[in-house]
Formats: structure tokens, sequence, C-alpha cells
């Protein structure tokens, strides 16, 4: 996911964004504990995306300001 894709969409999408991603990570952490992710690295790209979600609807707070 890419900051350009982000400025496409309206505040209650990235809300929902976050949301699905915090399921997300959730639910990985889980299988990661089971022993069912195949690729490791899912989680380290999931956390990034939630870290851009989070960094672009503070730039948005600060700019309407």
């Amino acid at each position: 996911m890419h900051i350009s894709e982000l400025k496409n969409k309206s505040k209650d999408e990235l809300d929902q964004l976050l949301v699905d991603l915090k399921a997300k990570i959730l639910k990985l952490n889980f299988d990661l504990a089971d022993n069912k992710v195949k690729d490791v690295s899912q989680v380290k790209k999931t956390k990034k995306d939630i870290a851009r979600v989070l960094t672009f609807l503070k730039s948005q707070n600060k700019n309407s300001k």
C-alpha cells in the first residue's frame, strides 16, 4: 500500500482500513503461534501498513486545522 492509494480514500474508508489491518495483524499473530503462517514477513508488512495509515490520518488532521 502506497501513500498515493491512501490519498484517494475518504476518512471513513481509512478508518475502516485501519480496523481491518488491526484485525489482520491479530489473526496473523495467532496463526504465527500455531505455526500456520507460511510468509512470516506478512506481519512486518501489515505493521508498516498500519503505520502508514496512522501517519496519513495524522497529517490530514494537521492540515485540516
